[in-house]
C-alpha cells in the first residue's frame, strides 16, 4: 500500500471517528495493510474503548515495536495490563514510560498529531498503584513522592491525595489515557490529497470531425469499423511466483522467521513442509505461515473474477502445527535463516524487553543456551544481558538457578524479563562522541537542541536517519545528518 493510500485511509477513520462511529473507524484502521506506530497506537486505542484487551496489548506491542521511543505507547499498554490484572507487566511498562520522558516534566504530542500532554507525575503515580496492587506500600509512597518532585500544575493534585491514602495501605484510582483521542495524519499532507483542477475545461481547437462541440483533452477520432472485440488477456500473472493461496485466518508470528498475515490477505506459496507449513511470499517478504490458514485460490484471467476470496472463515482460527521446520529453502533469502523448531521437548520462552518477543529452547536447557538464543534476536553480546523472573528484576536468573526456571514452566512455555546493562564485566562501553556540523533546534519535546560545533556524547543510534544523545546536560534525538564522528580518548 502507497504512503498516500495509507494517508487517506488514515483521515478516513479519523474522521469517522470523529463523529464516533467507532466500529467504523476500527474497520478502515485494519484495513490498512503495513500501518505506522501511530496507526498501531489508534487501533489499540479503538480496542480499549471496546473492552478487548488482548486485542488493545497487540496493537499496542506493534506500535512499540515500530518505535520504541513512544513514551505514550508504553503508557497505554501499561494500563491494558492493569485492567488485565498483570500489575508486574503494567509496573514494567509504566516504568519505561517515565524512561521514555528522559527527566522532562512532559511530552506534548500535538506536534506529532495527537493532542494531548503525558506528565511524568501521572506516570509515577499509575507505577505507584500497580506496586500498591503487589503489596509493595513502601516501594508506592516512594513514586508518589518522587511524582511530587515532577508535579507541573495545580489540577494535579491527585498526588497528594493518593500519598495520603497510600500512607494509610489503600488504594487509589488510575490516571488513564482519553482512549477517544486518536493520532491524526498531517493536516498539510492531508490537504494535498484533495484533486485540483489546474487546467480547467478544455475547448476544441481542431478535429476531424465536422461542427465538433466536444470538450476534454483530445477532439473526437474517425472511429475504425472493425475494431477488436476485447482488449488482449494480461500476462501478469503467468509471472508471478508460487501457486495463489488466499489467507482465511490472522496469524501473528512468534518467531522472526515466521510471517504475519490477516484474513483476506492473497500469498504466494513457495514449497510446503510435511509438517504443515507453508514457505510463502506476500508483499515481497517471506516466511512460514501454518498451510491449514490457507485456501487454495483459483486465479483467472480477464475479466472473470477470483474466485475464493469472499469465502473468509468465521470460525475460530485452527490450532498452529506442532512443528515449525519448514521446508528447506534454495532461496538466497533464507539461506542463513534456521527456523526455530519447537519439538516435543523444546520450550517458548517470552522475553519482555523494550519490545516482546519469543526463543524456543530445548526443555532443560542451561543457562548459557537461552542466553545465546537472545543475545542473537537483540544484536547484543551475552554479558549485557540480564535476565529475570519478574517485572521488577528482583529476581534474577543466572546459571545457578535455571533449574528452578524449568520447573515453573506451564504448558511449554516460559515467561521472562531482559535489560541490557550499560557496563560489562566493570568496565564501561567505549564511548562515542559526535560534533554537530549544523545547529539543530528542537521542534518536539523528544528532540535534543544544540549549536554548531558542540560536542555531543551518543546513546544510541533510532534509525539510519535520527540518533540519540547528550549534549549540555539534556538528551533527546536529532537527524544523524547534523552531526559526525570525530576521535576521541575518553573511556
Amino acid at each position: 500500500m502507497s504512503f498516500v493510500d495509507t494517508l487517506r485511509q488514515w483521515d478516513e477513520a479519523v474522521t469517522c471517528a470523529d463523529k464516533q462511529d467507532w466500529s467504523e473507524a476500527l474497520s478502515i484502521f485494519l484495513s490498512i495493510q503495513q500501518p505506522n506506530s501511530k496507526i498501531c497506537f489508534d487501533i489499540g486505542c479503538l480496542h480499549l474503548l471496546n473492552q478487548d484487551l488482548d486485542a488493545a496489548e497487540k496493537a499496542f506491542d506493534c506500535s512499540i515495536r515500530k518505535d520504541e521511543h513512544l513514551a505514550v505507547a508504553f503508557f497505554q499498554r501499561g494500563i491494558t495490563f492493569f485492567k488485565k490484572k498483570r500489575y508486574e507487566e503494567s509496573s514494567a511498562d509504566f516504568q519505561r514510560a517515565f524512561k521514555a520522558l528522559r527527566n522532562n516534566q512532559l511530552i506534548d504530542y500535538k506536534a506529532l498529531g495527537l493532542r494531548y500532554i503525558l506528565y511524568a507525575c501521572e506516570v509515577l503515580h499509575n507505577i505507584a498503584l500497580a506496586e500498591a496492587h503487589l503489596g509493595n506500600w513502601e516501594e508506592a509512597q516512594e513514586n508518589l513522592a518522587k511524582a511530587l518532585d515532577y508535579k507541573t500544575e495545580a489540577k494535579l493534585s491527585i498526588i497528594d491525595k493518593a500519598l495520603q491514602v497510600t500512607l494509610k495501605q489503600k488504594l487509589f484510582k488510575l490516571v488513564e489515557f482519553p482512549s477517544k483521542i486518536l493520532f491524526k495524519p498531517n493536516k498539510n499532507y492531508v490537504a494535498e490529497l484533495e484533486k485540483k483542477d489546474y487546467l480547467g475545461k478544455a475547448k476544441v481547437v481542431a478535429s476531424v470531425i465536422p461542427q465538433d462541440e466536444f470538450s476534454g483533452f483530445a477532439p473526437l477520432q474517425p472511429q475504425v469499423e472493425d475494431g477488436p472485440a476485447a482488449p488482449r488477456e494480461p500476462e501478469t500473472l503467468r509471472a508471478l511466483e508460487g501457486e495463489a493461496h488466499t489467507v482465511l485466518f490472522e496469524f501473528v508470528p512468534e518467531t522472526s522467521n515466521e510471517l504475519a498475515v490477516v484474513p483476506g490477505n492473497i500469498v504466494f506459496v513457495l514449497q510446503r513442509g510435511a509438517d504443515n507449513w507453508a514457505y510463502v511470499v506476500f508483499n515481497e517478504r517471506r516466511g512460514l505461515v501454518p498451510y491449514n490458514y490457507l485456501e487454495r485460490l483459483d486465479i483467472s484471467l480477464g475479466p472473470r473474477e477470483i474466485r475464493g476470496v469472499s469465502r473468509l472463515h468465521s470460525r475460530d482460527a485452527p490450532s498452529r502445527p506442532e512443528t515449525s521446520q519448514g521446508p528447506a529453502m534454495e532461496d538466497s533469502s533464507s539461506k542463513n535463516t534456521q527456523h526455530q523448531q519447537p519439538t516435543e521437548t523444546s520450550y517458548f520462552i517470552k522475553i519482555y524487553f523494550t519490545f516482546n518477543f519469543a526463543v524456543s529452547v530445548p526443555h532443560g536447557s542451561p543457562y548459557e543456551v537461552l542466553e545465546e538464543k537472545i543475545s542473537k534476536k537483540l544484536n547484543l553480546p551475552s554479558a549485557a544481558i540480564s535476565l529475570s523472573s519478574d517485572a521488577q528484576g528482583k529476581k534474577m536468573i543466572d546459571k545457578t538457578n535455571m533449574k528452578e526456571v524449568w520447573r515453573r514452566a506451564q504448558d511449554g512455555r516460559i515467561s521472562l524479563w531482559c535489560t541490557a546493562k550499560e557496563q560489562i564485566d566493570g568496565k564501561s562501553q567505549k564511548e562515542i562522541y559526535l560534533v554537530a556540523l549544523h545547529t539543530y533546534e528542537s521542534s518536539n519535546p523528544e528532540d535534543l537542541s544544540f549549536q554548531e560545533g558542540d560536542k555531543i556524547k551518543l546513546l544510541s543510534t533510532v534509525n539510519q536517519d535520527w540518533l540519540e544523545g547528550e549534549c549540555n546536560g539534556n538528551t533527546g534525538i536529532f537527524p544523524a545528518s547534523f552531526a559526525e564522528e570525530v576521535q576521541t580518548n575518553e573511556q
